[in-house]
């Protein structure tokens, strides 16, 4: 840390509970931040490890970049390679994929909820607010909702055994479909999972019907909630004032999530800020817009659209400062994830929660939003199953042409872009829904979404209230 006048430079990290490494560079002036640097500190390289590849191979590998969200890789790298050879999975096969993909993103939403979040108000910095000592005692690393949590999720899943043979890092999703169809015993234990996993959400979580609470439709509706340990949450937020810090850049993207037969569950689009500072309504995505910016990164390239950009290390390079790049929207930071979700899918409370850019209290109640809604969806796509239909198309891979798979993992919007040269891998690019959150500035000097949310807040624990909100996955950033 150092002063300069009234400007206090502060280096945060490394950030405990975050898959990978991260810190961030702050500037502090009379208690609030300033200015802020995210800095993605570990190259690992896994585009330049597909190049040369078979492109199958990229099933093998993409899921390894991560071990907590290894099906949404497996996932994005399947509709990479299905669309490059023209192939898409039959109806039971996109239910059965939307199955094990929504059960790994639920997980994520409840792991970081429980495990990651919760936790840090039980920092002695919060000590004497009337809610400290029964958040420690409730929300405490290895405290009771910690190892309750952690009960469920085991049981959950085991639903990965039973349509995905494994997990992490299965091989069971496919360009076309899924290598196992599940047989009417295996459907029936599909459905009692999931069924006990929405009593315990209903019991737990939400202290009333998952259904109950996604039907809230106001801020005023939510802050009569005291119910469950959203509840208990809720209260918290209120009295920290969580809703007025934290806000994003006011571009809200999301490629679509969980499709199947009749459509995604949660829209594809972006919404952006009015005049008004309200969400508006909702535009057509086009990922010919997106550019990934290196100025700021520890690359050598030039910013580019990721189906024709590569990945070259410079570690030396003049004005870097993040081995992570800038992805942008038409020339504009984008903020992901289940919040954006919410949003761009236009749910009343999630749109009431945007305005001004939104908050760290807006992403959390996007969060617990999407848990009630994929929860019922899942159990919808466990009763629709038909063991007897097909779940997997065939067809050839081509030796020349041009893939791109999106998908909405936990934290966000993620995508793969591949080309193939003479049955080999000539290109991988992947933006990660964390590359867009915590990306640095671009060539123009404009911060990446957590930078911006950043700016205003006050020191101290509340930084990491706001970068929390976001739950980084720094290995999939610097994949």
């Amino acid at each position: 840390m150092t002063e300069e006048g009234t400007r206090v430079r502060r280096i945060v990290g490394p950030f405990n509970r975050v898959e990978g490494d991260l810190e961030v560079a702050l500037e502090i002036e009379e208690g609030r931040v300033v200015h802020a640097e995210v800095v993605s500190t570990l190259f690992r390289g896994f585009e330049r490890i597909l190049v040369g590849k078979a492109p199958l191979d990229a099933l093998t590998i993409t899921p390894r970049i991560c071990g907590i969200c290894s099906i949404s890789q497996s996932a994005a790298a399947a509709r990479a390679l299905g669309d490059l050879a023209g192939l898409r999975p039959p109806p039971q096969g996109m239910l059965a994929i939307q199955i094990i993909h929504g059960v790994e993103n639920l997980v994520d939403h409840l792991t970081h909820f429980y495990m990651f979040f919760m936790p840090d108000f039980t920092r002695p910095d919060h000590a004497g607010r009337p809610w400290h000592e029964a958040a420690t005692a409730r929300f405490g690393v290895g405290g009771p909702a910690q190892r309750a949590w952690l009960e469920t999720r085991g049981r959950i899943m085991h639903v990965m055994g039973i349509l995905a043979g494994k997990w992490p890092h299965t091989l069971a999703i496919q360009p076309a479909g899924v290598s196992r169809a599940p047989d009417a015993r295996d459907r029936l234990k599909l459905v009692a999972l999931i069924r006990r996993l929405r009593r315990w959400l209903d019991e737990t979580l939400f202290g009333d019907t998952a259904e109950a609470f996604s039907a809230l439709r106001t801020s005023r509706d939510l802050s009569g909630w005291r119910k469950g340990d959203a509840g208990r949450y809720l209260a918290i937020a209120d009295d920290l004032g969580l809703g007025a810090i934290g806000a994003g850049p006011g571009l809200w993207l999301s490629y679509g999530a969980h499709e199947t037969a009749d459509g995604p569950l949660f829209a594809r689009g972006v919404r952006r800020i009015d005049d008004a500072g309200r969400p508006g309504e909702l535009e057509p995505l086009d990922t010919a817009a997106i550019l990934e910016d290196p100025s700021h990164a520890w690359d050598a390239g030039r910013p580019a659209h990721p189906s024709v950009g590569d990945t070259l290390p410079d570690p030396d390079r003049e004005g870097a400062y993040s081995w992570c790049k800038a992805p942008r929207l038409s020339g504009r930071p984008a903020e992901t994830g289940a919040f954006a979700r919410q949003v761009v899918d236009g749910h009343p409370l999630a749109l009431e929660l945007a305005a001004n850019g939104g908050s760290v209290h807006a992403r959390i109640v996007g969060r617990l939003l999407e848990v009630a809604r994929l929860a019922d969806a899942l159990e919808r796509w466990a009763l629709a199953l038909e063991p007897r239909s097909r779940f997997i198309e065939h067809g050839p891979m081509p030796r020349d042409g041009r893939g791109e798979g999106l998908v909405e993992a936990a934290r966000g919007a993620l995508g793969h872009w591949v080309s193939l040269e003479n049955g080999r891998i000539r290109r991988y690019q992947i933006i990660a829904p964390t590359t867009w959150n915590f990306s640095p500035r671009d060539a123009s000097g404009q911060p990446g979404p957590l930078e911006q949310a950043l700016v205003g807040c006050p020191g101290g624990v509340m930084v990491q209230h706001v970068v929390r909100s976001f739950d980084p996955c720094m290995v999939c950033t610097v994949h």
